[in-house]
């Protein structure tokens, strides 16, 4: 449903979106249905794929084995998404397709079935853009492949692709696809899944956005993150803000095809922070950055701790902590501290991380949010109650206005101020009888 939000042709980019009228920083603008979306493949057996929970109990289907629920009543609303699907999954096993192919397929038996209904209010598949004059021939020749195996996942269901769509061949779909659908995250920011959601594939790029998204389950939430007049064009990053100028453009210019010019690009304003210290040192942290993610999808939490304590201990000393690749081996360390259990540890790496996470989240954030609540829970598990409340209290400022005050995670946050302030009341009583 479109609340605050109207489609116009922004000069020289295409579509754009913009406020109906002014907006307040927080303001709700607009929150919607995907036309499509899956579980990630990382996230198969420990996410519901009918809303998205995560849980360490989960039914499997029983035809296909892949698919998993919370209950038999997830399982019953999730069958005629699933029917299909699962037929392919039998047909595959033990191969899983990539996510782009099972959302594409996905996008195909929504089609054909004809309940997308009105998750296109501002916008149709085929008005997106597949990009694929602008990619390169090994680009185009990975799409031909993953094409490949989107034919055999819907051979039976798409016979005649000429009841889709004019022009929706599986190639331009796969294209169009990897474009514009988008991660799907918990509350944590931690990828559930991917979906489409094709009015919000209208927004615009900047590196320092006006607006955030958030999930709860498979619905998207578009916020105001500062203050926004009536006809502004409504923003969003399509990257990490925590990298530099370069890395940030080759990353747009890679899998979206447009080259940045931001003010926050054009003036590479913080790149002096984010590259702060010794060259040769920092660069050694950037190439190891890439292999210790690696583990950390592969959950070797020990190597990961062991390569990431080495590595601060050689070249710390050369970097400061707002270098943003010395940031990311705090960040994998406090990762690491926390599923070994070692939380006083933890908290040492979770701390440093603090200062560099304002300085490069100035707007409200969910990812400082996020990282404040994480350090937050380590100081509640260690005791420092007070300590805690105020770490907690920033935390739910911020999450206030990216999460909305009814958030899960924004009402697990205000719970927990609650205990702390009726905890630090028990305690002053006590002192003073």
């Amino acid at each position: 449903m479109a609340l605050r939000v109207e489609r116009f042709i922004a000069r020289g980019k295409g579509n754009g979106l913009r406020a109906v009228g002014s907006a307040a920083t927080g303001e709700l603008l607009y929150t919607g249905s995907p036309l499509a979306c899956c579980v990630s493949k990382n996230c198969l057996s420990s996410a519901c794929h009918n809303c998205f929970a995560r849980s360490d109990s989960l039914q499997r289907c029983s035809q296909c084995k892949i698919a998993r629920y919370c209950n038999v009543r997830c399982q019953k609303q999730a069958w005629l998404e699933h029917k299909r699907e699962c037929k392919y999954f039998k047909s595959l096993q033990p191969r899983v397709p990539p996510d782009s192919v099972r959302l594409a397929a996905r996008i195909i038996f929504t089609l054909l079935g004809g309940s997308h209904g009105g998750a296109q209010d501002l916008y149709s598949i085929m008005q997106h853009e597949s990009h694929l004059e602008d990619m390169s021939k090994e680009k185009t020749e990975g799409l031909a492949q993953l094409a490949s195996i989107l034919q055999l996942c819907v051979a039976e269901e798409a016979r005649d692709w000429s009841l889709l769509p004019p022009g929706l061949d599986p190639i331009g779909l796969i294209a169009r696809v990897t474009c514009n659908c988008f991660t799907i995250s918990d509350g944590e920011l931690q990828e559930i899944g991917v979906g489409l959601y094709p009015s919000m594939s209208l927004l615009n790029h900047n590196c320092r956005p006006n607006c955030v998204m958030l999930f709860e389950g498979k619905t998207i939430y578009l916020r105001a993150i500062r203050d926004i007049q009536a006809q502004e064009e409504l923003t969003i990053s399509y990257t990490d803000a925590l990298f530099p100028r370069a890395e940030r453009c080759r990353r747009l210019q890679e899998q979206y095809h447009f080259l940045c010019v931001c003010q926050h690009c054009s003036t590479a304003e913080q790149d002096a922070d984010m590259l702060a210290g010794d060259e040769e040192a920092w660069i050694s942290l950037k190439d190891a950055v890439p292999r210790l993610e690696s583990l950390q999808l592969e959950q070797k939490w020990d190597q990961i701790l062991t390569e990431c304590q080495a590595l601060v201990g050689r070249h710390g000393g050369a970097v400061p902590d707002r270098n943003v690749y010395l940031l990311r081996l705090l960040d994998l360390a406090l990762d690491a501290c926390i599923s070994l259990g070692q939380f006083e540890r933890a908290l040492l790496w979770g701390r440093r991380t603090l200062e560099p996470y304002e300085l490069y989240y100035s707007d409200p954030h969910p990812a400082r949010a996020v990282q404040l609540m994480r350090v937050g829970k380590l100081q509640r598990c260690l005791g420092r109650v007070d300590e805690a409340l105020e770490t907690f209290r920033q935390a739910y400022d911020i999450m206030k206005v990216t999460h909305g005050s009814d958030h899960t995670l924004t009402n697990e946050l205000r719970g927990s101020l609650e205990e702390f302030r009726a905890e630090l009341n028990c305690t002053a009583a006590r002192k003073r009888r």
